[in-house]
């Protein structure tokens, strides 16, 4: 990703990019214009002019200058909605033009307006390659410009920036990663080397320790591949001892072909992203480090991978979950929710949370009810959803509540077990969400299943086609908030 820095006005900028707001009849420029010469500004509004630049969010207009400073001028619009969608579209309109670029801001620039455009650029740069020779984009750095000494609140907004932004490409990476390399060990080993760097702790728990533990949903789901699952928890713990205590639960499905209850071959392609929680949880935790947040972390991921093997798990098979609850599997594809149960029910008991939210890409009816870019969400704390919607919005991503409806749950009867895997109607993402529920006791839980969301069909706004990290930024800012 390009580097993001604050800074003065060079004397002879590559590229100089000029913010604008809409006006009734065009634009007016938002940065600070008194940096100017006469002859630029004038320059800047005949092009303005001609080439009808309103200011709206995310529209940029490039003036070229051949042979004079700087090359290029770019207008860029910052509308009336957040500037994440600025940010990005001025580093890709920028990125085979030239190696750095400086933004003017606004006299005073609030930090808001600096985090979401370093954010924003920083995530649209990401790329993600194993190619022998991948391209190198030209522009590396992004220059903040603004008057006046720097504000300690506008240099704290560029470091959150960076952190989430990094810690979301780290998410990106994760999920991006193909699965003949991506195996549950894989992921526990990244987990604990990011947790290392960070200064963060973490414990992995192999097949043994999940055999002699009774974590009966992981293994059962991990029981097809020759790479047995994992357990991977990453905590943070800040210097206040009583500091309140979130986990995050994250599902880590490395790669899911359905085992025996198999999916079709076109239902498989993306299947290396079915950890997409997981990322999540582990980017979330390790900002909530970085930024020394006065809370208290823990994500729990549970990873496994879905495969068909001589001893994969069969419909028809009863699993004894963490905790001693018995369920009936009727579909080994509905495997998320049987990882999650164990890492639920373990936290309960074991890391006593304050507040328990878990995130999965769980069902494919999330996509069919909230489409490609909105989450949903289930939870029965009205207060805690409040809060998790207020920091989806503020963190530039999106959720939408659907109901736990009680009567759903006699759909999941068994005459043998606890319980069935798989619920006899419709509404999966709302079913899903009440067989999670059913291991979170009276803690003040919250199911995320963000399915769709969790990858991009093409580059959008600060999304780069692949991985988007979904959950890093809305976990951070929730925990920010909580703080």
């Amino acid at each position: 990703m390009i580097k993001v820095s604050m800074g003065r006005m060079p004397e002879n900028p590559q590229a100089l990019v000029l913010l604008t707001r809409p006006e009734d009849e065009g634009m007016r420029l938002a940065s600070d214009a008194a940096q100017l010469d006469n002859d630029l500004l004038n320059e800047i509004h005949a092009f303005a002019s001609q080439d009808q630049h309103q200011g709206g969010a995310g529209a940029v207009s490039v003036l070229p200058r051949p042979g004079r400073e700087p090359q290029y001028v770019v207008l860029a619009g910052l509308g009336t909605a957040d500037s994440r969608k600025t940010g990005a579209a001025i580093s890709r309109v920028l990125n085979e033009r030239v190696k750095i670029a400086t933004v003017l801001l606004p006299v005073q620039a609030e930090s808001d307006l600096i985090e979401e455009l370093a954010l924003g650029a920083r995530l649209a740069s990401y790329r993600f390659s194993l190619k022998s020779e991948p391209a190198t984009p030209a522009l590396e750095e992004l220059a903040l410009v603004e008057s006046g000494e720097p504000a300690e609140t506008r240099a704290e907004a560029l470091k959150r920036a960076i952190v989430v932004s990094d810690r979301t490409a780290f998410a990106r990476d994760l999920v991006n990663t193909p699965s003949n390399i991506k195996s549950p060990a894989w992921l526990a080993d990244q987990a604990r080397e990011a947790a290392e760097r960070d200064g963060l702790q973490a414990a992995i728990w192999d097949e043994a320790v999940l055999a002699e533990q009774g974590f009966g949903g992981l293994l059962a789901v991990g029981r097809g591949s020759r790479r047995p699952p994992r357990l991977i928890q990453v905590s943070w713990e800040p210097p206040r001892r009583n500091a309140q205590h979130i986990v995050l639960v994250g599902k880590g499905i490395t790669f899911d072909t359905g085992g025996i209850s198999i999916k079709p071959s076109s239902g498989m392609e993306l299947m290396k992203k079915d950890m997409g929680g997981a990322a999540a949880v582990l980017g979330a935790v390790l900002a909530a480090g970085a930024l020394k947040l006065d809370i208290r972390v823990t994500a729990l991921v549970a990873a496994a991978e879905n495969m068909l093997g001589a001893d994969a798990t069969r419909p028809g098979d009863v699993i004894r979950h963490y905790g001693g609850a018995t369920t009936e599997v009727l579909n080994t594809d509905a495997e998320g929710r049987l990882v999650l149960a164990d890492a639920l029910a373990y936290a309960v008991e074991k890391l006593n949370p304050d507040v328990l939210v878990d995130l999965a890409t769980l069902t494919g009816a999330q996509k069919v009810a909230l489409t490609k870019r909105m989450a949903a969400l289930c939870s029965d704390d009205e207060r805690l959803v409040a809060q998790l919607k207020s920091a989806a919005e503020s963190a530039g991503e999106q959720v939408w509540q659907l109901p736990l409806v009680q009567d759903y749950l006699a759909e999941y009867d068994s005459a043998i077990a606890d319980r069935t895997n798989l619920a006899s109607g419709g509404a999966s993402t709302i079913t899903a969400g009440l067989f999670l529920r059913e291991f979170v006791g009276q803690t003040r839980w919250a199911h995320i299943d963000m399915s769709a969301p969790a990858w991009s069909d093409s580059p959008s706004d600060e999304l780069s086609k692949g991985a988007t990290g979904w959950g890093v930024r809305t976990l951070t800012t929730w925990l920010a908030a909580a703080a």
